[in-house]
C-alpha cells in the first residue's frame, strides 16, 4: 500500500511523500510508517530536499513529520549540494524548514566541506544551512570547531560563530576568535573580531599575532592584521606593533605602511617609524620616515632612514641624524650615522657635523 503526505504552501509545489509500507495508526492524530522517503519541491517543481528513514511518524495536529535515523540530500537550483545524516529529522508541513538533531553529518558535495554537529537547520529559500552545538568542520588543510556554522553553497562561504578555533596545517596556524568567515574556494579566513593567531614549526609554537581583525590567505600564506595589530616573535625575540601589519609567512617578512613599533625584548631597544619592514628570517629591520631608536640607557637616535641588524646590534642611519645620550651627556647631528646603540658607540658623519656637550 502507498500513502501520500502532501507538503507545500504559499505558491510552493506540493510534493508527495512516498511511503513504502502501510501506516500503523499510533493514535487518532498520529500515523507511523516504516521505510519512508520524504521529498519537498519549490514553486518551480525543483527538489529542495529528499529524506529517507527507517521509520517516520506524522502528527495531524502539529502538521509535523518526524523521521528516525534520516539520511538524504539537500538541493539548490535542483542540484544536490549537501548529503546529510542524523538521528532524527523534523519536517514542517509548510516545507519552509528542515530540522535534524543528533550526530549530524553534512557533506558539501560541491566544495568538499564536511560539518559535524548536533543540530541542523535547512532554509532552502535562503540557501542557508545552519549547524549548531559542538560544530566541527574540516576541508583539506583546515579543521575548525565552533558553536555554530552558517553555510551558503553558492558563495562557498562558511560563517563560524562562538568560541571559534581553526587549525591550518599549511601554513601551520591556530586561530582563535568569536567570529570567523571561511571562504572555501578562495582559501581565505577572515576575522572581524579580536583574534589570536599562533604560528607553529612542527609542534612548537614560534610566533603569536593578535589584532581586532585579520585576513589569512592560505594560498599565498599572507596574513593581514588590522586594526591594533601585534606580532610577538621568538626568533628574533621582537614585538611588532602597528595599526596595520602584513605578515608574509613564506618570506618571513612583516610590513607596515602605517606607523610601526619594534621592540627587541633582550636588547631592550625600541624603534618607531612611519613605515617599516621587519625580516624575521635574516633579522634585519628597515625603517623609514621619522625614525626613532631608544636604548636601555635612554640613548636615542633619530633619522629619516634606519637599518637595524639585530644579530650584531649594528644600526645605520641616514637623513637629519640626531644622536643623544645621557651619560656622559652629549649630542651629535649630521646626515649619516653608524654604530651600536646599546654600546653608545655611534659615529655621525656627512654634512656639517655638530657636537653638543649637555651640562
Amino acid at each position: 500500500m502507498s500513502v501520500g503526505l502532501l507538503f507545500g504552501c504559499n505558491g510552493q509545489s506540493t510534493k508527495e511523500v512516498s511511503i513504502n509500507t502501510s501506516p500503523t495508526p499510533a493514535t487518532q492524530n498520529e500515523l507511523t510508517f516504516n521505510d519512508v522517503t520524504l521529498e519537498q519541491a519549490d514553486e518551480k517543481g525543483q527538489p529542495v530536499w529528499k529524506v529517507q528513514g527507517k521509520q517516520a511518524s506524522y502528527s495531524r495536529e502539529k502538521k509535523l513529520a518526524q523521521v528516525q535515523k534520516p539520511s538524504g540530500e539537500l538541493f539548490v537550483d535542483g542540484k544536490v549540494v549537501y548529503k546529510i545524516s542524523a538521528q532524527l529529522a523534523q519536517i514542517e508541513q509548510n516545507g519552509k524548514q528542515l530540522f535534524l538533531t543528533g550526530q549530524i553529518v553534512a557533506t558539501d558535495t560541491v566544495n568538499g566541506v564536511v560539518l559535524h554537529g548536533n543540530e541542523l537547520e535547512w532554509r532552502p529559500k535562503e540557501d542557508l544551512l545552519i549547524v549548531r552545538k559542538q560544530v566541527r568542520g574540516n576541508y583539506q588543510q583546515i579543521q575548525a570547531v565552533a558553536q555554530e556554522a552558517r553555510v551558503n553553497s553558492r558563495s562557498a562561504r562558511v560563517d563560524l560563530q562562538g568560541k571559534v578555533v581553526a587549525i591550518a596545517t599549511d601554513p601551520a596556524l591556530q586561530m582563535r576568535t568569536t567570529h570567523l568567515i571561511w571562504e572555501v574556494k578562495k582559501k581565505t579566513l577572515i576575522g572581524d573580531r579580536p583574534i589570536e593567531i599562533d604560528r607553529y614549526k612542527g609542534k612548537v609554537k614560534r610566533d603569536r599575532a593578535t589584532a581586532n581583525g585579520a585576513n589569512v590567505n592560505l594560498q599565498t600564506k599572507v596574513i593581514t592584521l588590522q586594526p591594533k595589530a601585534q606580532i610577538v616573535a621568538t626568533e628574533p625575540p621582537v614585538q611588532i606593533n602597528g595599526n596595520s601589519l602584513t605578515w608574509d609567512l613564506n618570506a618571513e617578512v612583516v610590513t607596515a605602511n602605517q606607523p610601526i613599533k619594534i621592540v627587541h625584548r633582550q636588547q631592550q631597544v625600541t624603534t618607531t617609524a612611519d613605515r617599516g619592514r621587519m625580516n624575521l628570517g635574516n633579522k634585519i629591520a628597515h625603517l623609514t620616515c621619522n625614525v626613532s631608536a631608544i636604548g636601555q640607557r635612554q640613548q636615542s637616535l633619530n633619522a629619516q632612514k634606519l637599518t637595524w641588524y639585530l644579530p650584531t646590534q649594528l644600526v645605520e642611519a641616514e637623513g637629519s641624524v640626531v644622536y643623544r645620550q645621557v651619560e656622559p651627556p652629549v649630542s651629535f647631528t649630521g646626515q649619516k650615522a653608524v654604530g651600536k646603540l646599546q654600546e653608545q658607540n655611534i659615529t655621525v658623519s656627512g654634512g656639517r657635523v655638530v657636537t653638543k656637550f649637555i651640562p
